[in-house]
């Protein structure tokens, strides 16, 4: 992969940095309930087709006694995008060079009442450059207070760059993270936003208060609900719900498919998919 360009390497750099801050947080809320779990890191390199360097990642993946299990992955990598996927890429019809690097990140809660999330943030370049991302909550058990406390943190930190913003990108959620096959949403929403291009400084300002809404909002809800008890029943209910959250990530997501179509390390592709699942 080529050096980078200071955009490339301030956006690698943020993305790293709040990966840390995200991993101490959560960890902070393990030694709270009592546990000693820690994240566990595994660096990964890829190869681009043509043998040449693609850059990598390192795979962040913690199994505590509140967050059963949680992923949070940082990657960059670059080369060359098949032609048929070429043709799905924003510029990439042009150049099927590429460079993407990104956060990503899903927990899945061992409390049926503590609300399952995915947030993700990233910057991408072909022959265009944009920023893309969002952050949706996936609770088993929906809790009104908590909705409207997620939605209320996005929407301000949308409200600080655009008036447009929250509306939609709240509706291009709605819209993205729902499973037509079942008719039936994945979580109660967020935000979905892609293709952020032509103005890098206000749109990785953007970015960045996204990644800052989520290390703010998503630990005080897990604080507020992890005591809560719960019976076998809501414990069967969540195994159910989690099963939906592997539809989705397996047939429709598209982080899941950049992931397969650019060599990326499939153990943290599918870092997504949950520790326990149920279908009747």
């Amino acid at each position: 992969m080529d050096p980078l360009d200071d955009q490339q390497q301030a956006a690698r750099d943020w993305f790293e940095a709040l990966r840390t801050r995200i991993c101490a947080a959560f960890e902070a809320i393990e030694r709270e309930a009592g546990s000693d779990a820690a994240f566990t890191f595994t660096p990964w390199d890829r190869a681009d087709p043509d043998g040449s360097p693609g850059g990598g990642g390192v795979r962040g993946q913690m199994n505590g006694a509140v967050f059963e299990k949680v992923g949070v992955n940082v990657s960059t990598v670059g080369g060359r995008f098949s032609p048929e996927f070429a043709a799905s890429i924003a510029g990439a019809d042009v150049d099927p060079s590429f460079f993407a690097t990104g956060l990503s990140l899903v927990a899945h809660m061992a409390n049926p009442h503590v609300p399952a999330v995915h947030m993700n943030t990233r910057f991408i370049t072909t022959t265009k450059r944009w920023f893309g991302g969002g952050a949706d909550l996936n609770p088993a058990i929906p809790n009104d207070e908590d909705t409207a406390a997620f939605h209320a943190r996005l929407r301000a930190a949308c409200a600080a760059h655009d008036p447009t913003f929250y509306p939609r990108f709240s509706k291009w959620a709605e819209e993205y993270f729902y499973l037509p096959h079942r008719g039936v949403s994945r979580g109660v929403g967020g935000i979905f936003y892609d293709h952020l291009e032509g103005h890098f400084d206000a749109h990785f300002a953007f970015t960045r208060d996204i990644g800052e809404a989520f290390l703010d909002i998503f630990p005080k809800i897990v604080r507020a609900r992890m005591a809560t008890p719960f019976t076998e029943e809501d414990r069967q209910r969540l195994l159910e719900f989690r099963g939906r959250y592997v539809e989705f990530n397996l047939l429709y997501d598209r982080g899941t498919l950049f992931g397969l179509k650019t060599g990326g390390n499939i153990d943290a592709i599918l870092m997504s998919l949950p520790p326990l699942a149920r279908w009747t």
